[in-house]
């Protein structure tokens, strides 16, 4: 006996399932959204000095400002005479943000680089020989970049006092020549920030390469 309905009830039943199936962990959630908190604040990750830290431990009186990064990246490092990178700023815009009552920690989430350049002694010797002076913390398995939606390095997510999300994307506008910038995107939206003012500009494209997932 036949039964001509059978093919749609399956097709029915698959379509649920791909609706309800997970996001491969290989795939990030869209970026976070606008004036949402910030997600596993309290997951407890490994920063360069040895010691366990959270999201929610490392705010500052203002807020917090989490930019994913890495150790090899052109965009962050530099690539010569072409380019300077942003890790260059990194410093002035830690000592900038916590002028403006912000925190800020550097996250490095390429998990696929674990056994090299991104390991977590490769780590610790590029944030001394850069003399990072924000926390540099490990995100294994990449969680932290999937629940924020974190694509590139950099990728910069600034969160308010409660930690709300205000402002997400790029440093400025100018990779290769910090003299040359033209538009302080994080520095305006810190300053808004500390004013207690909505920032006038809360997202941009973040630049970078892509966060080695796999």
């Amino acid at each position: 006996m036949k039964f001509p309905f059978f093919p749609a009830l399956l097709a029915l039943f698959a379509s649920f399932a791909m609706a309800f199936a997970p996001l491969s962990i290989a795939e990030p959630r869209p970026e976070l959204a606008l004036g949402a908190r910030a997600p596993l604040a309290d997951q407890a990750l490994k920063n360069v000095d040895g010691a366990l830290m959270s999201l929610a431990q490392s705010k500052g009186e203002k807020g917090l400002l989490v930019v994913f990064s890495c150790n090899t990246c052109p965009f962050v490092v530099g690539n010569g005479e072409k380019s300077e990178g942003w890790e260059g700023r990194y410093n002035d815009i830690a000592k900038f943000a916590a002028r403006n009552g912000v925190n800020m920690v550097l996250v490095n989430s390429n998990e696929a680089k674990r056994g090299g350049d991104d390991s977590f002694d490769a780590m610790v010797r590029h944030a001394a020989e850069q003399r990072y002076s924000m926390p540099y913390l490990l995100d294994e398995k990449h969680l932290l970049a999937d629940a924020f939606g974190a694509t590139k390095t950099p990728h910069v997510f600034l969160f308010d006092a409660s930690l709300n999300l205000v402002y997400r994307g790029a440093i400025d506008d100018n990779v290769s020549r910090a003299k040359e910038v033209k538009e302080h995107y994080l520095r305006n939206a810190l300053t808004q920030l500390a004013k207690g003012a909505p920032v006038a500009k809360p997202e941009t494209p973040a630049m970078g390469c892509s966060i080695k997932r796999q």
